[in-house]
């Protein structure tokens, strides 16, 4: 910049002279002498000097000025040149320093970063370990109550490897009869008296805390094998000095007892007494879990199949029953004929050449009072198959029956029964056919249907209806059994169920005719059509006793049933239900039950019976 302003200054000194010269050389010429023109020469030249030192010294003073300026220029040029420079120093430096700067605040914003993720992953950690810790104290505190409870109030008991769950309740109930049974909270269903008994024209009322329950359920884990083992049992039994006089000492008697052992495939093995195969399950084909009729009457309901009685059984169960499975199984049971009858008309023409059953001994432990006990040849055997559904299960088995006497031959072909004198065995194969259905379409009803078909099948049912009658030859003769079940269970509250019932049974009417002399033509059998029933239906007459109250007799009363019908409607209320305290519950059932002969020398008598049943129970947890 100072090489341009000293140019600058040159130029306007040139152009300055320039303009000097031209001024003087301009004026107009004249005239003149030679002496004149020195003279005036002279005069030029010194004005002209004058001149020029007044323009020079303008000039001079101009160009000090100018050179001042210049200076001065050249000083604030110099100045803003040092002040550039530091200014340029300074912003370089102020770069470096901002450079330093937005380094150091780069590094401090990744450091307040990485400071901020390190304090919120602290945080997270705190936090974390503050819900770890709230945690570990409710874990803590829920162990300890835990424990505390299972000390306090423990659900089961533990002997060694063996936890033992109790099992009980205990019942007040009641039951008014339209017709007496003289029975206690159980019902004779096959003994409704009809019109010509006293019974059947007075009512009963009986209390009875007898159903009250006691048992337990021991389980052990073996490793490959879960053992178990059931025992319940109630007071519906009694001795030779049980009566309802004062004490009501009623006796304690065996319901199931029986020990078990399963794999975790889903094999298992029972033995001991138990509610047969033929029963209903509500789980596969095990144990515990059978499916009984919500009623108070210990004798359950008309049409159900059961029995409860020793035997050995085998199952074997493939997938889950919560999802769906497939169980087969396989029991031998204790055998027995009941309610035979082979009733004839004409006196005498039955055979008296047979044996089949005795009264029990008491060194063997067995009871003379209850009737006989059969000369078994086998056990009754029975196969079952079970389907679960999520909301279904269906049953399909089969029943095989060995019903065996002893019998001596008839010897004679004219004249009164003559016997040979060697007795010699005759076995009747009998059985049949069952099967079961329950759907739960939603948690408020469960929907069944059971029913059984066969020969000689009449003891598992509830009515109890014979099984078996006699040839004239003196062997024995499967009876035709059917009965069936109806249930609708409904559950409209946690608390409250209401229940129906409808079930029946029927025992074919197996009749022969005598062959043989003197009774040719004679009827024997089930439900022959001569048999006296006058006194069936009417008026009974004095029974020339004090206390009164039999059946009419059979010699007037002769026909055996042909059916048994019963509806029942009830329900049961749960005051308290809780897993700790145990369970309340009330109920009340009403039975209708009907029971019709076949028709012997008056068409078809029958006999009905009203009933109402109440019932309080508590059940510990």
């Amino acid at each position: 910049m100072k090489k341009q302003l000293q140019t600058a200054i040159a130029a306007m000194l040139v152009l300055g002279t320039l303009s000097l010269h031209a001024q003087t050389g301009t004026a107009a010429p004249a005239k003149t002498t030679k002496k004149t023109k020195q003279a005036k020469t002279v005069t030029a030249v010194k004005i002209e000097e004058s001149q020029d030192a007044k323009a020079i010294r303008e000039l001079q003073e101009k160009m000090a000025a100018q050179q001042a300026q210049i200076d001065a220029l050249t000083q604030q040029n110099a100045a803003k040149d040092a002040a550039l420079s530091t200014a340029q120093t300074n912003a370089a430096n102020a770069a470096s320093q901002a450079a330093a700067a937005s380094a150091q605040a780069q590094s401090a914003a990744d450091a307040a970063q990485a400071q901020a993720a390190a304090v919120t992953a602290v945080k997270s950690d705190v936090s974390d370990l503050k819900n770890a810790n709230v945690g570990l104290a409710t874990t803590i505190n829920d162990t300890k109550k835990d424990l505390n409870d299972k000390i306090d109030s423990p659900s089961v008991l533990h002997y060694k490897g063996v936890t033992i769950t109790p099992v009980a309740f205990f019942a007040a109930e009641g039951v008014w009869r339209e017709r007496s049974v003289n029975s206690d909270i159980n019902t004779p269903f096959n003994s409704i008296p009809l019109p010509g008994a006293n019974e059947g024209h007075v009512s009963e009322l009986n209390f009875s805390g007898r159903q009250s329950r006691l048992g337990g359920l021991f389980e052990g884990n073996a490793g490959s094998y879960k053992l178990s083992g059931y025992f319940e049992a109630d007071f519906l039994s009694s001795g030779t000095t049980s009566n309802g006089n004062q004490s009501n000492s009623y006796t304690l008697r065996q319901r199931q007892i029986w020990g078990k052992a399963e794999t975790p495939s889903g094999f298992a093995i029972t033995g001991g007494q138990m509610w047969s195969l033929v029963t209903e399950d509500g789980t596969s084909t095990n144990n515990r879990t059978e499916k009984l009729p919500n009623t108070i009457d210990a004798q359950y309901t008309v049409g159900f199949s059961w029995e409860r009685q020793p035997g050995f059984r085998i199952q074997q169960r493939w997938g889950d029953p919560k999802t769906g499975a497939f169980t087969a199984a396989l029991s031998v049971e204790q055998a027995q004929i009941t309610s035979f009858t082979a009733a004839s008309a004409t006196s005498g023409a039955l055979p008296t050449n047979f044996f089949f059953a005795g009264a029990g001994t008491g060194g063997g432990l067995y009871n003379a009072y209850s009737g006989t006990y059969a000369n078994n040849v086998a056990p009754d055997l029975i196969v079952k198959a079970a389907i679960d559904l999520p909301k279904a299960h269906f049953e399909l088995g089969g029943l095989a029956r060995f019903m065996r006497d002893f019998y001596y031959p008839i010897t004679n072909t004219s004249g009164p029964y003559t016997y040979a004198p060697n007795y010699t065995s005759n076995t009747k194969g009998a059985g049949g056919v069952f099967g079961s259905i329950r759907v739960s379409p939603n948690k408020y009803a469960d929907l069944a249907v059971q029913a059984m078909a066969g020969q000689g099948v009449g003891r598992y049912g509830s009515a109890q209806l014979a099984d078996a009658t006699l040839h004239p030859d003196g062997t024995l003769e499967p009876i035709r059994n059917y009965h069936g079940l109806l249930s609708i269970e409904t559950h409209p509250t946690p608390k409250l169920d209401v229940y129906g019932y409808y079930g029946g049974e029927y025992a074919q009417r197996t009749v022969y005719t005598i062959t043989q002399a003197p009774f040719v033509g004679a009827l024997m059998g089930y439900g022959a059509r001569n048999l006296n029933d006058a006194g069936c239906i009417a008026l009974p007459s004095n029974p020339g006793s004090s206390t009164g109250g039999s059946p009419s007799s059979p010699s007037t009363c002769a026909s055996p049933t042909r059916y048994i019908q019963e509806g029942m409607l009830g329900f049961t209320y749960r005051i308290v239900n809780t897993p700790k305290f145990g369970r309340l519950q009330y109920g009340i059932n009403y039975q209708l039950i009907q029971r019709g002969l076949w028709s012997g020398t008056i068409a078809g008598p029958r006999a009905q019976d009203s009933m109402i049943l109440t019932s309080m129970r508590y059940y510990i947890p």
